[in-house]
């Protein structure tokens, strides 16, 4: 019987140094049945040359070179549309896969059954040279880890390491792909995912997430930053999505630390969106 097949989406932009690496991860898994797609997101460095040096010798990955930059939603679903796979790992050229991620996660996401969407894992964080940092879950403790319905923790807190994510084919077609509005992806598909799908975690680091200056994740904390509104946008849905007065408190909760982080960089007009919102989410009326 032929296993599953995994489709791996590498997204690469301006990652010349680390994009032969994250391949070469997704090329040795010991998993047998991968769909390697390739795409660089208009990259400025020599990325599209090192990536097709790389494949020059692997007609089967399909390479999706980019002459416009289109941002990590975007370009990440124009992978997605040339996909057959049963999973999807969405891979930052940045990041690398241990050996045996793909593997796990199919395993693990088969015995729990359709109803389950999601895996995700323990970590390495390591520096721009490979050199470990620390354990995902030396912050983030196994036992304080939620699986199975983790829509309302997911509302509060962060908890899953973003490149350790494997997914179901069924939960990301559910979702329509990546919203293309958003500047970055991973809480939009966590709360969307979790409202339909449950989520199980492997506590094991199989996964290498890179630190690197300039990042998006560094991006954040700039005042004129658009991953902000994105989060301000994901908080709108969960209004929208919301069923229980837990619900509604958790909601009311993130709300009040977004709002914090917003004043830090003086960023007031959101803060006044915020506010807007926490006005709507109180009025609100659940059940229980």
């Amino acid at each position: 019987m032929q296993s599953a097949r995994v489709s791996i989406i590498c997204l690469c932009h301006n990652h010349a140094r680390f994009v032969e690496e994250a391949i070469d991860s997704a090329l040795q898994q010991t998993y047998d049945n991968i769909e390697l797609i390739v795409v660089d997101d208009a990259s400025q460095d020599n990325s599209v040359a090192v990536i097709r040096e790389k494949l020059r010798s692997m007609p089967e990955v399909v390479f999706i070179p980019l002459t416009e930059n289109i941002g990590n939603c975007r370009a990440f679903n124009r992978g997605l549309a040339h996909a057959t796979g049963d999973y999807i790992i969405d891979l930052a050229a940045d990041d690398v896969l241990l050996s045996g991620r793909v593997a796990d996660g199919v395993k693990a996401l088969q015995a729990h059954g359709v109803t389950y969407g999601l895996n995700f894992t323990d970590a390495e964080w390591i520096d721009a040279s490979g050199n470990l940092l620390y354990l995902h879950s030396q912050r983030f403790p196994h036992a304080r880890v939620p699986q199975g319905d983790v829509y309302l923790p997911l509302i509060t807190r962060y908890f899953i390491c973003s490149p350790s994510m494997m997914f179901t084919r069924l939960l990301i077609d559910s979702l329509g792909g990546y919203d293309e509005s958003l500047s970055y992806e991973d809480f939009d598909l966590w709360m969307r995912g979790s409202r339909a799908f449950r989520f199980c975690y492997i506590p094991q680091a199989l996964v290498r997430k890179r630190v690197v200056t300039g990042s998006l994740a560094e991006k954040q904390f700039t005042r004129n930053d658009r991953q902000r509104y994105s989060t301000y946008r994901v908080c709108e849905k969960i209004l929208e999505m919301n069923r229980t007065r837990a619900e509604q408190r958790a909601l009311h909760q993130r709300i009040g630390y977004e709002m914090k982080q917003c004043l830090k960089v003086l960023d007031v007009g959101l803060v006044f969106r915020y506010m807007r919102l926490r006005r709507r989410n109180r009025a609100q009326h659940y059940p229980g």
